[in-house]
């Protein structure tokens, strides 16, 4: 593999390789990009695989290769302590939230001392503290060169590392949020590189039409609402009416998520803009935005700072408005809901043609990888998907005795995956599992009710102790579960991938359902119609393969070194009485299968 991804750099080619756990292919594709002479960006997954990469791997392989390439961590810009921010807020406190006005105190510590401003390095600030919208700054509110704090500032400090650098790891949101908008001073890293290797390279298609499309959503809008206000309290007190307008806004936005229902979830838009209620509650966001807009034009003269948020409500009004524009053809018009907030999305097909120009326009070698881009023995799904022409490609197998390490359980006897019955049996099944394992079990989930469900049925009934998403932090989960060496962890998607957990710690996988998109979900529904225009088979092109490179990641949690041992449990019956059954088996490690539990159970009391 490293020849082939050295090989692919000497000739500006395309590298796709589909690398199974344990093949070490971090350092098959870090060794020729450390030992070459050109320019490489690394990108990632997640930041978790990037702080990995950067600070555990490259100085290992740096060290066995005695390279001294200059080397560069390059986060998005949430990432990073806006000290200008953190200043305002702590002269006005933005509210009387204990865990905020605590969680601040400890991140203007962290400033007293920090040399880069990572707010990861920052103890105490979890990814999803309260604090953060804060501490950092976003594309919308940032000042760029206007900042009376530009020359101190750690995202403008952290990019001119990366200009200077021979080698930088960024994540993928950070190479599409470059390629889509050019966003300030990052736009001249870019273009630069004379290589691209992307790991985790599955995520890529998904991630790209989230940027290569547009989404307007009510948590940015609360977000503007409060700099303004801010700016109001601390310059203008005596502009009475922008503080009612600021109000009357904050009840109209709140008002349009309640148009919505309680629930939760994803849904048509052309649908929702056929609901009077939804329409009218949308034009009265449009025209209290219109009204701010006026109000601010009278405030432009009296302080500076007005003038970002200003331009921050027309973009808001134009993008709402644009909003009603829903007849263009090759996108998805959908929205989504969580409990405070909504999300309307404008989302592109098909995307790629417009990454094959992106790979056109830069001139540089490119390599893909990941564990799991295959779907049957064929990279012919993922190549399709983002418009590749390979120089090379080839499928590496793990190096993993699966036969003896691993057993593949498909109980039998299974209500169907859909059945009322299914949460019921899944915990008896569990039980019998965590016993036989002595806690040490990932159970995996399709849905969050469900595993509501088999916590509320497992909780009080077993010895070992048990985590859900949900409770703390995913890293924090993560922690407790291998620090307690005997614990049942609960999790949805985000439990599916990018978890690496070694030895007898982890011992059984159970998954509860094959992990297809809900049928309901309008993106699918709008990618399956435009492969039926197509002429292709709407569940084979676009459902099938989806669901098979999630199982494969779920699947993966498993074994993840030669010595690991195991048991992968997935209770749903379509595996075996369904056609497409055969797709998914065909694409997991080869294990040795079986329909008894008590076959497993006798592997897992077998496992010292």
């Amino acid at each position: 593999m490293a020849q082939a991804v050295f090989d692919t750099m000497e000739q500006s080619g395309q590298c796709i390789v589909e690398a199974g756990t344990g093949t070490g292919k971090t350092f098959a594709y870090l060794a020729p990009a450390l030992l070459s002479k050109q320019k490489s960006i690394i990108s990632t997954g997640s930041k978790a695989l990037q702080e990995q990469l950067f600070h555990r791997d490259l100085p290992v392989l740096q060290k066995a290769l005695k390279v001294g390439k200059k080397v560069a961590l390059l986060k998005g810009r949430a990432n990073y302590l806006c000290s200008y921010r953190l200043n305002e807020h702590v002269t006005n406190v933005p509210t009387d939230d204990p865990d905020v006005m605590h969680q601040l105190a400890m991140v203007a510590k962290f400033a007293a001392e920090t040399s880069t401003g990572d707010l990861a390095d920052c103890i105490g600030i979890e990814e999803d503290a309260k604090v953060l919208p804060y501490v950092n700054s976003t594309a919308d509110n940032c000042l760029g060169k206007e900042c009376p704090d530009y020359q101190q500032c750690y995202i403008r400090k952290a990019r001119v590392a990366a200009i200077d650098a021979e080698l930088v790891v960024i994540n993928h949101h950070l190479f599409f949020a470059d390629m889509a908008v050019k966003d300030l001073g990052f736009a001249e890293l870019m273009p630069n590189a004379d290589c691209y290797i992307f790991d985790e390279a599955h995520q890529l298609p998904e991630i790209a039409s989230d940027y290569f499309g547009e989404s307007v959503n009510t948590k940015q809008l609360f977000a503007l609402i409060h700099d303004i206000r801010l700016i109001y309290r601390s310059d203008i007190p005596d502009m009475l009416q922008l503080g009612k307008t600021l109000n009357k806004l904050e009840t109209t936005v709140a008002d349009l998520r309640i148009a919505f229902g309680n629930e939760g979830g994803r849904g048509d838009w052309r649908e929702a803009l056929a609901n009077k209620t939804i329409c009218d509650a949308l034009h009265r966001v449009i025209g209290d935005l219109d009204f701010l807009y006026q109000v601010l034009k009278l405030c432009l003269d009296r302080t500076d700072k007005i003038e970002h948020p200003f331009e921050r409500v027309i973009k808001f009004k134009n993008q709402l408005e644009r909003a009603f524009e829903v007849s263009q053809t090759g996108f998805s018009y959908w929205y989504e809901t969580s409990r405070r907030f909504i999300t309307i999305h404008i989302t592109p097909l098909d995307v790629s043609s417009k990454f094959k120009s992106i790979i056109d326009k830069t001139q540089a070698s490119f390599v893909f990888t990941s564990a799991t881009l295959s779907v049957d023995q064929s990279l012919k799904h993922f190549t399709a998907s983002l418009g590749l022409k390979p120089t090379h490609e080839s499928i590496v197998d793990s190096p993993f005795d699966y036969q003896k390490q691993a057993l593949l359980c498909m109980p039998r006897y299974l209500p169907e995956s859909r059945d009322d019955a299914m949460p019921h049996t899944l915990v008896k099944i569990a039980k019998q599992l965590i016993n036989a394992a002595k806690g040490r079990t990932f159970l995996l989930f399709t849905s969050y009710r469900v595993m509501h469900l088999v916590y509320e049925g497992l909780n009080t009934a077993m010895e070992y102790p048990i985590f859900m998403q949900g409770q703390s932090s995913k890293r924090i989960i993560l922690e407790q579960f291998v620090r307690n060496g005997n614990a049942v962890l609960m999790g949805t998607a985000s439990f599916w991938e990018g978890v690496d957990v070694r030895g007898d710690t982890l011992s059984c996988v159970l998954i509860d359902k094959l992990p297809f998109s809900s049928p309901d979900d309008p993106l699918l529904q709008a990618r399956m119609k435009d492969a039926e225009i197509l002429g292709n088979e709407p569940f084979d092109t676009v459902q099938l393969p989806q669901a098979v490179i999630s199982l494969k990641q779920g699947v993966g949690r498993l074994i993840r070194d030669k010595t690991d041992k195991g048991v992968l449990v997935i209770c749903d019956n379509r595996l075996v009485t369904r056609k497409y059954g055969e797709t998914f088996l065909k694409s997991l490690p080869n294990m040795r299968r079986t329909r008894s539990l008590e076959a497993v159970t006798q592997f897992l009391e077998n496992i010292e």
